[in-house]
Parts: structure tokens; C-alpha cells; sequence
């Protein structure tokens, strides 16, 4: 719009370019040029050059030019310095970094007519303010870019007029010092061509690169957001509409199998058999122990303390990991329904019971349990506590109201025996086992059910260091799950799976939280931008800004907080101080969970191999008291 206004009247203007602007905008560049208009080195990042140092300077003079001349296929010697170039150096820092560019060959051209249109003034003071500056100087300083440009562009033809009915003529940089355009910017010589050409191509790519990262940014926001309001009232319905009533009797109660797959458990398997032991259920259960081949002695433990009790079984196979161990144990039970569950896990009384209720329509062919932290134990076990309530067991509230459930968790999950053997039992073939069964099942038409009240306490990852190592087994064997089932997306035959489920998990389980850093990397860049601002523009243009961002990020915390706030609602008996860990969660926590997801992608680009990766257990859960 500025172009075609200078165009309509035949008023030639000297654009001083920010190089990185220049990448997202190159025939505009071009255009400022092919229209007599000459353009000037604003430096590549606009930074304070007062601030950054003499090699940092030579840097945005350099990459500004580099992209200058790639763009026009000619050199510029016209350099204007961010901020103090509104008027004469004054400081050393500031007359440094006049010297470096007057060492390179420019012209440091400064002013004392401001318009001040970056301020927020209205048309008529842009106006007022540079014909009252005539007497001050012969150039004139007006801003393209910045933020909101609609007032210097309709001052712009008021400007021209008035000048020119003052008796003012009106020039380029160059006319003004008398050297014709050509000599200000000389053409480059013919045998750089296709340097040029290449060199063009590299920066429209990063330009191209640059816009892409920001609108992935925006699209991220906006899809976190909207998913928030879709998943909490849903969850919310949930709960108001499906809770089960805990402690109520269960009029559904068939024979159960619980499988125990073991693998150097010697710590925690007699707890977890005893919590089993005391399930409040009216039908039969059968408890079938697999030793994998463990290295410890848990096969022995188990042996010695339940192997002659009735209605446990306690197996010994050599290793072949946690597939093959249940599909042995589902091999030897005698009930149709079967329920999973890790080795350091405890059931809470009513677990059993609340798990096989959703079975007794015959349309659920599996059931997702309630699994909770059991050993709170430090601040990295609280966090998890925290993302198990506000994510995990969030999202299967929401989701089995869409049918949508895509993982029958390990630590708690009940199945039909007859459709996981149709199904060709848990497969060692992903990371994920549970979730590619769980997947096969609802392929098969059949929907998986969410018993809030089935719940598991199992023992979480107490070192950061244990914990990225679960992590990335997770979510490794969940980028896995979600390529083998790709087939299913957006298929009308797989309904809300196809439609809803597995489009969540790669939307916001992989891809976005791959691309999460950008968010807080972007932050913390505007952050120190307002920093340097401030010496330019003052403490209170600094300020304002610096509010407006941390008022943005203290929005999406306090989104974020009221999310979890709503979770443990939600969740009875759950310690709500726990979610105002939600703010220190995201500064150290999701950034461990996002290098996770990166370094899952990386692995599959790899096409590396991945193990099962077992964690020392230390026996630290414990049910709570009722």
C-alpha cells in the first residue's frame, strides 16, 4: 500500500530493510527497487547495535547485505543503525558500531524529522508532527513495519501533498548527497550470478521456513485451546452422567483371570498379589503369576508364599518379554474375562469389581482403568501424579463418551479373553502392546469402556533420568501403535477411531508436542527483545511490552491450572494442592516430556531398534488409607 501510494504520486522513497523481513517478502523488496525507490541496510535481526557487540554487528550488517544483494542483484552502501540511527550517535557504544559500518564502505545516514507514527498517534499528529519537523532536517523517518502500519499509511499521501505545497521536493538519499542510485548501489559483478541465484534460493527458503514455524506456532495454540473446551465439558458430562458409584453393589460379577506378568519383581510381587487378594468381589477370580525368566528371585518368593494357595497359580518361562508372558498366562486361565496388571502395581478393594461392570454389555470388548501414582514420593513422582489426573485419566473421561479410547493401560485394564485371542493376543511387534491390542479390538467394532472407580496405584519413574527412559519407551511403542494403524484414519468403517481417537494421538500425543519447544523458545526470544527494547525506547515502552507477553503466557497457565483444577475435581479423594505444581511443571517437566517425543521421531527416522528398557523397582507404593 505504501508503494502504491509513493507510485500514484511519483514520490521516490530509501527503504531501509531488516534482512530477516527481507526473506518473507523478496519481490516486495524487488519491487521497491524496480520502482526507482532505493533500499538501504537496516541490519539483518534489528537489534540494538549499542548493545550486542562489534562482532555481533558485523554479523546483521553482513547477512542484511548478503540478502540485499541476492534479492536485487545489487549492493547497497546506505546503512542506518536500529534505534539511535532516529539521530546522532552520542554514546561510544553507539558510535562503535557507526564505525564498524563506516570500516565496511557505508553511508550511516541518521535524521531529525521523526513522525513517531510507531507510537500510537492518530493520522492528523503523524501529519502535524513531520511538517513541524521541516526546519529540523531534510529527512523524514516513517516506519512499513513494527505492528499496526494503517495510520502511517494513510498519513503517507497527507505528507506528500503538504510537503510539496510547502514548495519541498522530494528525493532519494542519494539525489540528496548528489550521486546518482547507481553508485549508492553499484550492480554486482556478472560471475557472481549463480552465486546469486543460489544464495536467493537459500534465503526465500529460510523465509519460507520462518512463516511455516510461526503458523505452526498459531495453528498449536489454537488447536490446544479448542481441544480444552472440547475435552473438559465432555469429561465433565462424564462425570456427572457415567460415574460409577463406588461402594454400591455390583450385580455383574463372572468368573475373573487377573495375569501378573513378572520380570525381577522379588520387591514387589507378594504386595501386589496380597492387594488381589483382597478384592471385595462376588465372583470367582483366579490369580495367574508369570515369572519371565527374571534374574531375582521372584519366582521363588512367589512360590514360597502362595504356590499351594488356592486359586493361585504361579508359572516360571524364559524371557521373552511382557506380550509373551500374558499371552502365556491368558493361555492357562479358565474365565472370559481377563484382567492385566504390572507387578508393582496395587488394586484398591473395589477394583476388580468396578472393572468388570462395562463388560456386561456384550458391545465392550475391553475396559480402561483409573491408574494413579502410588508412590508420591518426591517431586518428580508428584508430577506425574498430577499429569496422570489432568491428562491421562482426563482424556479417557472425554474419549470414552466418543467411543474413542485408544489404550487399555497395563497397569489396570480388564479384557474379553475370546476377542484377544481372535486378535492374536498382546504382540511384541510395538513398544506398546496394551495400545496396539486395545486398537485391534476397536477395529474389530467392539467399544472400550472407562471405570473411573477401577483404580490402579502403581509405582512411577523416581529419577528424571528413570523417567525419560519410560518415556520414551511410551511414546516410541505410540508413534509405532499409530503407524500401524494409519490404515484406520479418517475411515468411515472405523467411526470415531478413525474420525477422532487416533487422530488425537498423532495430533497431540506426537506432532504437536514434538513442535511444543517452539513455544516456549519463542517466549523466552521475546522476552530478551523486550530486555534490549527497553535501552532504546525506555523503561515504560519496555515495560508495556514486557506486560503484554507474560500476560499472555500467565493466560495459558492459568488455562492450563484451571484444566488440572477441573481434573481433580473430578477425581475424589485426590490431594488438590498438587495442581499448583502445574506452573513448575511446565518449566521443567513438559520440556523433558517434549525431548522425549523429539527424540522418538528421531529414533524412527533412524529406523534404530528400541528395548524394552526395565526399571529397578523399590517397592514405594502404597495404598491410600480409606
Amino acid at each position: 500500500m505504501i508503494l502504491d501510494t509513493l507510485e500514484s504520486r511519483h514520490a521516490p522513497a530509501t527503504f531501509f530493510a531488516i534482512g530477516e523481513n527481507v526473506t518473507d517478502h523478496i519481490p516486495l523488496l524487488q519491487r521497491e527497487y524496480d520502482l526507482g525507490n532505493e533500499v538501504g541496510n537496516h541490519t539483518f535481526t534489528h537489534p540494538n547495535l549499542a548493545l550486542v557487540g562489534e562482532k555481533r554487528t558485523a554479523f546483521e550488517i553482513d547477512a542484511c547485505a548478503e540478502v540485499i544483494q541476492s534479492a536485487l542483484d545489487h549492493r547497497t552502501w546506505l546503512f542506518r543503525a536500529p534505534y539511535f540511527g532516529d539521530a546522532t550517535p552520542t554514546t561510544p557504544d553507539e558510535l562503535e558500531a557507526v564505525s564498524v559500518a563506516t570500516r565496511k564502505g557505508y553511508w550511516s545516514i541518521g535524521l531529525r524529522d521523526d513522525a513517531e507514527d510507531w507510537t500510537n498517534i492518530s493520522v492528523q499528529q503523524i501529519v502535524h508532527n513531520v511538517i513541524a519537523g521541516r526546519d529540523s532536517g531534510n529527512i523524514v523517518l516513517l516506519h512499513d513495519g513494527g505492528g499496526d502500519r494503517s495510520r502511517t499509511v494513510a498519513a503517507l499521501g497527507q505528507i506528500i501533498d503538504s510537503l510539496r505545497a510547502n514548495g519541498d521536493t522530494l528525493v532519494t538519499v542519494s539525489t540528496l548527497v548528489g550521486l546518482p542510485r547507481d553508485q549508492i548501489m553499484p550492480p554486482l559483478p556478472p560471475a557472481s550470478e549463480a552465486a546469486r541465484i543460489l544464495s536467493l534460493a537459500g534465503w526465500a527458503g529460510f523465509g519460507i521456513v520462518e512463516v511455516a514455524l510461526y503458523w505452526i506456532f498459531t495453528v498449536a495454540v489454537v488447536l490446544g485451546i479448542a481441544r480444552l473446551l472440547i475435552i473438559g465439558p465432555l469429561a465433565i458430562i462424564q462425570r456427572i452422567f457415567r460415574h460409577q458409584r463406588r461402594g454400591q453393589p455390583t450385580p455383574y460379577a463372572p468368573g475373573v483371570s487377573i495375569i501378573v506378568p513378572a520380570y525381577n519383581e522379588g520387591k514387589v510381587i507378594l504386595g501386589t498379589i496380597a492387594s488381589l487378594r483382597e478384592q471385595r468381589y462376588e465372583g470367582p477370580i483366579e490369580i495367574i503369576v508369570v515369572d519371565d525368566g527374571s534374574a531375582d528371585d521372584t519366582y521363588a518368593i512367589a512360590c514360597e508364599t502362595y504356590g499351594s494357595t488356592q486359586g493361585i497359580a504361579v508359572y516360571r518361562k524364559e524371557n521373552g518379554g511382557k506380550a509373551s508372558a500374558l499371552n502365556f498366562g491368558i493361555a492357562r486361565s479358565h474365565y472370559e474375562i481377563v484382567i492385566g496388571l504390572d507387578a508393582d502395581t496395587l488394586f484398591a478393594p473395589d477394583t476388580v469389581a468396578e472393572l468388570v461392570q462395562p463388560l456386561a454389555d456384550p458391545r465392550v470388548g475391553a475396559v480402561a482403568g483409573n491408574a494413579k501414582v502410588g508412590n508420591r514420593v518426591n517431586l518428580v513422582t508428584r508430577w506425574q501424579a498430577l499429569e496422570y489426573v489432568t491428562s491421562q485419566n482426563l482424556d479417557r473421561r472425554a474419549f470414552s463418551l466418543l467411543d474413542g479410547i485408544t489404550v487399555v493401560p497395563g497397569a489396570v485394564g480388564a479384557w474379553r479373553k475370546s476377542l484377544v485371542q481372535a486378535a492374536g493376543g498382546f504382540r511384541n511387534d510395538t513398544l506398546a502392546e496394551d495400545q496396539d491390542l486395545t486398537l485391534n479390538i476397536r477395529r474389530a467394532g467392539y467399544s472400550i469402556a472407562y471405570a473411573d472407580g477401577a483404580i490402579g496405584y502403581t509405582e512411577a519413574p523416581d529419577t528424571l533420568r528413570s523417567l525419560t527412559k519410560q518415556r520414551f519407551r511410551w511414546s516410541f511403542g505410540t508413534l509405532q501403535c499409530a503407524w500401524k494403524h494409519r490404515d484406520t484414519l479418517f475411515r468411515r468403517k472405523y467411526g470415531s477411531l478413525g474420525w477422532a481417537a487416533l487422530p488425537n494421538v498423532w495430533l497431540f500425543q506426537l506432532l504437536l508436542p514434538a513442535l511444543s519447544p517452539i513455544a516456549d523458545l519463542m517466549f523466552v526470544v521475546s522476552i530478551l527483545g523486550i530486555i534490549q527494547v527497553r535501552y532504546a525506547h525506555g523503561a515504560t515502552f519496555a515495560l508495556t511490552s514486557l506486560e503484554k507477553v507474560l500476560t499472555y503466557y500467565a493466560v495459558f497457565l492459568l488455562v492450563d491450572w484451571l484444566a488440572a483444577a477441573i481434573a481433580f475435581l473430578m477425581e475424589p479423594g485426590e490431594d488438590k494442592s498438587l495442581t499448583w505444581l502445574i506452573f513448575l511443571q511446565r518449566f521443567v517437566y513438559r520440556q523433558l516430556m517434549y525431548w522425549v517425543v523429539v527424540r522418538s521421531f528421531k529414533t524412527a527416522v533412524q529406523g534404530r531398534g528400541v528395548g524394552w528398557g526395565k526399571l529397578e523397582r523399590k517397592a514405594t507404593v502404597q495404598l491410600p488409607v480409606s
